[in-house]
């Protein structure tokens, strides 16, 4: 019985927490497209740095897409409107980032579709991305995305950029999970962050450069934003 218990504990963990589980329904990980890159950051804006990343990838010639927190998007308007502006997408993050495999169905519906609402009301365009906090999800999460027009965007390569470790590193990650993907045929969904939950200035500098290290290994066409994977 114990064993029992345990494995279909497991399998709950797996469903609502690995960012490639399809049990709960389907998300978009990575197609069968190597090659291609998606450089996603999440947590923005942030005035610390998405203004410094918009610079980057401008000089590059590269689209990224920006996963923002609704909360963060109403006080940084004009900030929010410059990724939009720069041609890069914008989704959803949810309005306060929160755990949402363990939160109430009120509390779901009003983190997707008020965030929804608050970034579409300060861009004037659709909002169709989501990516859910942690990429953790129940059935009600991505069942409230699909009803609001959201597709819910995951990843297959993510740097924990939130340690205390030098862009160096965080560059080797993302190099070594590009690879990885390769190998497996899959084009690399990458998570990067521009900013963090918890306050809006947080320095993401770290990121900056490793992001700096990057563009510089791979050419342009390389890259893409995750609509193109529809």
């Amino acid at each position: 019985v114990a064993l029992g218990a345990g494995l279909a504990a497991g399998g709950v963990a797996y469903a609502a927490l690995d960012p490639r589980s399809q049990i709960f329904g389907r998300v978009l990980v990575a197609p069968r497209r190597p090659g291609e890159i998606a450089l996603t950051f999440d947590d923005g804006p942030n005035p610390a740095a998405t203004a410094r990343l918009l610079e980057l990838l401008a000089r590059h010639g590269v689209r990224a897409t920006f996963f923002v927190i609704g909360e963060f998007a109403r006080r940084e308007p004009a900030l929010t409107r410059a990724v939009a502006a720069a041609g890069h997408l914008v989704g959803s993050h949810t309005m306060t980032h929160p755990w949402l495999a363990w939160q109430g169905d009120a509390r779901i519906r009003y983190e997707l579709a008020d965030s929804q609402a608050a970034i579409e009301d300060v861009l004037g365009a659709p909002v169709r991305q989501f990516r859910p906090p942690h990429g953790a999800r129940r059935p009600l999460v991505l069942r409230t995305a699909r009803r609001l027009g959201m597709r819910t965007v995951q990843w297959n390569v993510i740097a924990n950029d939130w340690e205390d470790v030098g862009a160096e590193t965080i560059a080797e990650r993302v190099l070594r999970g590009i690879a990885r993907a390769d190998r497996r045929g899959l084009a690399a969904n990458v998570v990067l962050h521009d900013g963090s939950h918890r306050a809006l200035g947080t320095d993401r500098s770290r990121t900056v450069v490793a992001t700096a290290q990057l563009l510089e290994c791979f050419p342009a066409g390389r890259f893409v934003t995750v609509d193109a994977w529809a």
